[in-house]
């Protein structure tokens, strides 16, 4: 298992990260406890759950699987989801996060999280607010580390402004969505991120499933699968030639002998300022097979067909300013008037 530091920050983290969405949703307390032991007999440090998977119940599986072992992991929680029926039990408001987090501390049994992001946008409650909220946590230390998931490039470039400007805690890392068939962060939040120093932390690295090899080019929908139950299963951001992605993964993955979803998470690991991938799993048999996507590099021809066949089209002003460099470089060898 390979740790790569957390954007800027000093602490480590496993490139490969577990995702605990399905804990006390598919996965039962047995199951969990399985696949936790599995995680970190693997070399898995980073576990990554939310207040609001299973209605908290995914905190209390997580907190009881890792009982007595606190200091082996990397504990990361969300908040912003609605926790309850009231006007102030959801959002980033000051009164929301010092609830959220001595409820989400109580469910795990714990006494600190790692990383506390929020989940979400809330348009109606000024950053400011937030990100004070969450500088008093890390001083109190209830919280080591604060980030963010699903913002937009200028609204997180706005968050680090503020944290620079007013000495808070700022944001270690960022949790967007990101696969070979949804690969949107690349043209505006990966540049930010890499620029800024914050470490990536990728959702969805499969697509929901899709690029896990239970499906084939044409399918959408598999009984007993996230697709059927429509929960999680991102294909409104689908890239347009999925089905062409799914294939060359396919071949990929027949040619080198890995499962496609180890080659397409290691897809994900290979490209820029990406720090870990959240991989989820009902089972300890689709964890296993996850875990095979650390230890090995993906390179070469399958790499660049990789890349190429999802590779997006470049949008204005990407598109125009993008071989700006080579003008300035001829302009150096012109002949003198």
């Amino acid at each position: 298992m390979e740790y790569r530091r957390l954007g800027k920050s000093g602490i480590k983290v496993s490139e490969i990260c577990l995702g605990t969405m399905t804990f006390g949703h598919g996965a039962d307390e047995a199951e969990t406890n399985r696949m936790v032991d599995l995680a970190l007999d693997a070399g898995v440090n980073f576990f990554d759950t939310a207040n609001s998977y299973a209605d908290g119940e995914s905190e209390i599986l997580l907190g009881k699987a890792l009982k007595g072992r606190r200091r082996d992991a990397v504990v990361a929680t969300k908040f912003s989801n609605p926790m309850g029926t009231g006007p102030n039990d959801s959002g980033m408001s000051r009164v929301h996060i010092m609830q959220a987090i001595d409820d989400s501390l109580k469910r795990l049994q714990m006494d600190y999280v790692d990383i506390y992001y929020i989940h979400h946008v809330d348009t109606q409650t000024p950053l400011e607010e937030m990100l004070q909220a969450l500088d008093d946590l890390v001083r109190q230390g209830k919280v080591r580390y604060t980030a963010c998931s699903n913002y937009q490039a200028w609204r997180l470039s706005e968050a680090l402004w503020l944290s620079d400007t007013n000495n808070w805690a700022r944001f270690a890392c960022y949790q967007p969505q990101y696969s070979l068939v949804v690969r949107d962060i690349e043209q505006e939040i990966v540049p930010l991120c890499d620029l800024k120093g914050l470490g990536v932390v990728v959702w969805s690295p499969l697509a929901g499933g899709f690029l896990s090899g239970k499906y084939k080019p044409g399918e959408r929908t598999q009984g007993g699968t996230r697709s059927a139950e429509g929960w999680a299963y991102p294909e409104r951001y689908f890239a347009e030639n999925a089905d062409e992605i799914l294939h060359a993964l396919l071949e990929v993955s027949e040619e080198l002998g890995h499962s496609p979803a180890q080659v397409a998470l290691r897809w994900v690991l290979e490209q820029r300022a990406m720090t870990s991938v959240i991989v989820g799993a009902r089972h300890t048999g689709h964890l296993r097979d996850n875990l095979g996507a650390a230890g090995w590099r993906l390179e070469g021809e399958a790499l660049q067909k990789l890349n190429e066949i999802s590779h997006l089209p470049d949008r204005y002003p990407e598109a125009m300013e993008k071989n700006m460099h080579e003008r300035r470089d001829s302009a150096v060898d012109m002949p003198r008037l």
